[in-house]
């Protein structure tokens, strides 16, 4: 998805009639254009103003006391994810959406903050726009160059700038006006002359549009190509937006447990999956009642003593050869997660998420006796998402596997790529060691270079290398200085860590040193989803583990 945001530098009051002004510079050119504003505190409604000048229909923006409210209200993640939703409005059917900061306002101190992050979860090309009828030509520059650094930590492209308002006698100059002193070169996009004559919008936006510079910005447009993006809000709006989709059933045997609670009626009122809570219903309805949660109508509830003796049948027939009886079953279903789990194995469900209370090994062990692994997985392992800001990356395995085999390790790694495929990650795969190429000798760096070796006879086409350094694999600057010819050095997405102590550690220090998002553990290679929680997980992170869950269920399918 191609995507420009038109960024306000200095006191530019409005913004809006440069926009509508590119918009109808493209259009000119034959390019297919949509128009939104994410986030408006003018007083003008700037979707009827778009209406009125394009004659068709652009997304409604948010109004920006809706949007304090949310900021105030701790709920900044659905300004981001409403945004999304609005520029996804505008997207369909069209090549490029023209994306409409904030301007920047003394009242709303958080304005640049909002910028940054919409540029940023698009990683739309930069356009800044500035206005020479209240700040000087010099002055733009020094503005230029503060925004341009304030994005680089995302490392947007810098498509180029325009002044608005320009006073004649520095129109006079234009070549040499363009070349404002920035630490990075920018193109100039347009000096745009002040011109009282213009009675209107439409005349307005038209001189604009006129004198914009856009053959190089149109050729790039054209030849565009098309590039995951899993920047952390847009990997979540993604996430939800597939499991929605899906529309799976999802067995939650700690169902009177608040967090989960939460969790499952969040993701019934925003449709994310059909989550089935086992558990007495009046200690369903106690928690909620004290956790001051309202339970919608609908959502289901199953009372475990119901329906467990119609599994024990099928519980004795999968482990006859154990020696499993009726009886021993019997009491074996009475732990909720073996009856979620019985309830999976014969598609009464579609995935199961437990761990809020329970251990890992509880939540795992009735998966490998009831459902066992997946056609071809000869090991079940985890990831997790790690939503840094530059996009999704993923860890693994971090929750399972003690001490892998060089086998092992190879199958984690091809695993763990095919789950970043899955959830829309382009898989560089980096084997984490402690020594980068051979600049180290040991049994463990010999483990990691081995199992690399069996990770491309799997898969050949897999981009991997290793062993390598963390910040081999991480840092660009880093990885090219030692790994010079590596198609993953500085660049890698999925991090295979050599053993359980060292994927825990470090996915623990990069979570909360850096305090992103985690996702997981998410389980790879058994018959059918199920994942576990971390017991000190929070509600989002229940929520977002439900979702993935659903997607899981919908590709096994």
């Amino acid at each position: 998805m191609k995507t420009l945001f038109i960024s306000p530098i200095g006191q530019i009051r409005n913004l809006y009639p440069i926009t509508f002004a590119f918009v109808k510079a493209l259009e000119a050119k034959g390019l297919k254009v949509g128009y939104v504003k994410p986030i408006s505190h003018s007083k003008k409604d700037i979707d009827i103003l778009y209406q009125h000048v394009f004659g068709k229909t652009a997304p409604a923006s948010m109004k920006m006391n809706n949007v304090e409210k949310s900021i105030l209200t701790d709920h900044y993640d659905t300004i981001l994810e409403k945004s999304i939703e609005l520029v996804m409005q505008a997207h369909e059917n069209n090549d490029v959406v023209i994306i409409e900061g904030v301007e920047l306002n003394a009242r709303n101190p958080f304005t640049e903050k909002l910028n940054l992050d919409l540029a940023a979860t698009f990683q739309s090309g930069l356009i800044f726009a500035g206005n020479s009828g209240r700040n000087t030509l010099c002055e733009i520059g020094e503005y230029l160059d503060f925004y341009i650094k304030r994005f680089d930590v995302f490392d947007n492209e810098l498509v180029g700038f325009v002044a608005n308002r320009m006073a004649d006698k520095i129109l006079s100059v234009e070549e040499a006006a363009c070349q404002v002193v920035t630490e990075k070169k920018i193109p100039c996009l347009g000096l745009i002359g002040e011109n009282e004559s213009l009675s209107n919008l439409d005349e307005i936006v038209a001189f604009i549009a006129e004198n914009l510079k856009i053959d190089s910005l149109v050729d790039d447009i054209k030849n565009y190509v098309e590039k995951p993006i899993t920047t952390p809000a847009f990997f979540k709006y993604q996430l939800i937006d597939r499991a929605r989709k899906a529309n799976k059933r999802i067995v939650l045997p700690e169902g009177d447990e608040p967090r989960t609670l939460k969790a499952a009626v969040i993701c019934h009122d925003r449709q994310i999956a059909n989550c089935v809570l086992l558990g007495e219903r009046a200690e369903i309805e106690a928690v909620a009642a004290r956790e001051g949660i309202q339970l919608p109508e609908g959502i289901e509830i199953i009372e475990p003593a119901s329906i467990a003796d119609q599994y024990i049948d099928k519980m004795v027939e999968l482990r006859a050869h154990k020696g499993l009886t009726p009886e021993k079953a019997k009491e074996q279903i009475q732990d909720r997660v073996v009856l979620g789990t019985m309830m999976l194995a014969v598609d009464d469900v579609d995935g199961l998420v437990s761990g809020a209370v329970h251990t890992t090994a509880d939540t795992i062990r009735p998966a490998f006796q009831f459902l066992g692994t997946e056609k071809g997985s000869k090991i079940v392992s985890s990831i997790f998402f790690m939503l840094m800001p530059e996009g999704a990356h993923v860890y693994g395995d971090c929750a399972v596997n003690p001490n892998p085999t060089p086998e092992q390790l190879a199958g984690i790694a091809v695993q763990s790529a095919n789950s970043a495929k899955a959830f829309g990650i382009d898989p560089r795969v980096a084997m984490i060691s402690y020594s980068t190429g051979t600049s180290g000798a040991g049994p463990a760096v010999d483990a990691v270079k081995e199992a690399t070796e069996i990770a491309k006879t799997l898969d050949s086409s897999l981009l991997i290398d290793g062993p390598i350094q963390f910040d081999a694999a991480y840092v660009p600057s880093v990885g090219k200085q030692k790994l010079p010819n590596s198609p993953v050095a500085g660049q890698a997405t999925v991090f295979i860590f050599p053993d359980l102590n060292t994927g825990n550690t470090t996915y623990k220090a990069v979570q909360r040193s850096a305090n992103l998002i985690s996702i997981g553990p998410v389980l790879q290679g058994l018959a059918k989803p199920v994942n576990d929680l971390s017991r000190g997980a929070l509600v989002e992170d229940i929520v977002y583990t439900i979702a993935i869950t659903a997607v899981q269920a919908a590709q096994q399918k």
